[in-house]
């Protein structure tokens, strides 16, 4: 169960702010759907926009990474923070464009390789090899 109130399209026709927004999320998506994160976040028209406007900027703008490859590096965070909403919504996503079973099998594997060597490394205060440093 949520936490905060989920607006429906109803409530957020009332609000221009938000409405706008979603109105940008559907044009951007090419899609009517808007997810429950920005249904939750529209209780604040303000963080709503600032968020939105960080996404668009960062998962949606071409750039030196691919499309898939954002949304395969957020399921790793996603896993590594613990947010299934996020896992859940960033899978959809990498499969919308083009992540194939054999890739997500093989992204889950580097997952849980790099949690566990993560795990023993910090259990063992192995100090930074001087290569790694920037100079």
């Amino acid at each position: 169960m949520a936490t905060t109130k989920l607006l429906s399209d109803a409530e957020v026709d009332r609000i221009p702010a938000v409405k706008a927004v979603f109105d940008d999320i559907r044009a951007t998506r090419k899609s009517d759907f808007v997810n429950n994160f920005w249904r939750g976040l529209a209780n604040d028209p303000a963080a709503l926009k600032r968020i939105w406007e960080q996404l668009k900027a960062v998962m949606v703008t071409e750039s030196a990474i691919d499309s898939l490859t954002k949304e395969m590096i957020y399921i790793a965070v996603s896993t590594a923070n613990g947010c299934s909403y996020c896992i859940h919504s960033h899978t959809a996503a990498a499969r919308a464009k083009g992540m194939t079973d054999p890739q997500h099998g093989e992204l889950v594997s580097i997952i849980g390789l790099a949690g566990q060597t993560n795990h023993l490394v910090t259990a063992m205060q192995i100090p930074l090899d001087p290569q790694f440093e920037v100079k």
